[in-house]
């Protein structure tokens, strides 16, 4: 047994195996919980909900606005920055607790995923269920987790500023990136946690998993560019964009300097996303052939062939969510389903670089990667 992991103490297999059992049950609950949070972020800012809290107050920001002159100092607030005053002027009070409340549920429920992260792994590391590595590595995603509140406020602050109707593009793309990478962490350690069955797949097999699992986080990042600047909003046909299979490069490369079209530009982050699923299909299509040829019947097959179908899945849900232009329901089904595709991945990649026969406890000690 791992004592990179488990305590020095003796215990029995059995005793071992419940141990463990019960760290997997609080990181799948925990991917849960994060899976939750991206859709509460992806609905607060369809909303437009996010600029309506104007403070950082990591400790005494729990508390909402309990009476009405405090609900009254909270929307004055709100009415001194650029998006009440260029898009929702005469916005009324009612409007006003509507995006409140979701910004402030946002917040809160921050806060609980980090009380269920940290409560538990100290409990774990107290009674010397988990330590050494495998305490760092968890440790570290919870370090992540308050990096990401940081960053999270660093897009609000984005949004403040004068001339802003909303956050920077980059920054959400940040935040959400983070947040990808957090919850693929997460999924990771509960594979890594488990029992493995299956034969050790060629190196190639596994670059191409992780290649995958790089391709799908990438593919997130350009839709988050396009969430920042509600490109969705724009060219809304499919499959020819702005009369054709790409617009010109004068719409492409209309801003000066050219490197920022590739985030600022409408035109060239949308065609960017289409290209980089269809880019994205072609390589899960080509994977998913490739294991079914070369290790029919694995699991490894098993799980190309699903994140193929996932993709075209997810393909299909995004051109839907194109041609009617980003509805609520289909903005965050598009969202959810990239994060339930990443989460296969993350576990397919794991999969494929334990290899055969390696107890999932020791998985993680130095060499047996």
């Amino acid at each position: 047994m791992s004592a990179a992991i488990f305590p020095t103490r003796s215990l029995s297999l059995p005793d071992q195996a419940v141990a463990m059992a019960r760290v997997r049950l609080w990181l799948g609950i925990m991917a849960l919980l994060v899976f939750a949070m991206v859709l509460v972020g992806g609905t607060t800012r369809l909303t437009d909900s996010g600029l309506s809290i104007t403070e950082w107050r990591p400790f005494m920001g729990a508390m909402p606005p309990l009476s009405d002159a405090a609900w009254a100092i909270e929307f004055e607030k709100y009415r001194q920055i650029p998006q009440y005053q260029l898009l929702n002027k005469g916005m009324s009070l009612g409007e006003f607790k509507f995006i409140y409340w979701w910004e402030w549920g946002h917040r809160q429920f921050g806060r609980f995923i980090g009380f269920a992260w940290f409560v538990p792994l100290l409990w774990f590391a107290w009674k010397g269920t988990v330590r050494g590595r495998l305490l760092a590595m968890l440790a570290v995603i919870g370090a992540l987790g308050g990096l990401q509140a940081g960053i999270g406020w660093l897009m609000v602050h984005s949004g403040l500023q004068p001339g802003m109707v909303a956050v920077a593009p980059i920054k959400l793309t940040l935040h959400l990136g983070l947040a990808c990478i957090i919850f693929a962490a997460i999924v990771w350690m509960w594979s890594a946690l488990g029992p493995v069955r299956e034969a050790a797949p060629a190196s190639r097999v596994r670059t191409a998993a992780h290649v995958m699992l790089a391709a799908i986080f990438l593919q997130i990042a350009l839709g988050g560019l396009v969430a920042g600047l509600d490109a969705g909003l724009a060219f809304n046909t499919w499959p020819l964009m702005d009369g054709g299979l790409a617009p010109g490069l004068a719409t492409l490369f209309a801003q000066e300097p050219w490197v920022q079209n590739f985030a600022g530009n409408v035109a060239l982050v949308q065609f960017n996303h289409r290209a980089g699923a269809y880019l994205l299909l072609g390589l899960a299509l080509w994977h998913a052939v490739s294991l079914s040829r070369s290790m029919p019947g694995s699991g490894a097959a098993f799980r190309a062939r699903l994140l193929a179908g996932l993709v075209l899945c997810q393909g299909a849900l995004g051109v839907v969510t194109l041609l009617t232009a980003v509805p609520l329901w289909a903005g965050l089904a598009h969202q959810g389903f990239a994060i339930v595709l990443l989460g296969v991945a993350a576990w397919h990649a794991e999969r494929t670089r334990t290899g055969s026969g390696v107890p999932a406890r020791t998985a993680l000690q130095p060499g047996r990667a």
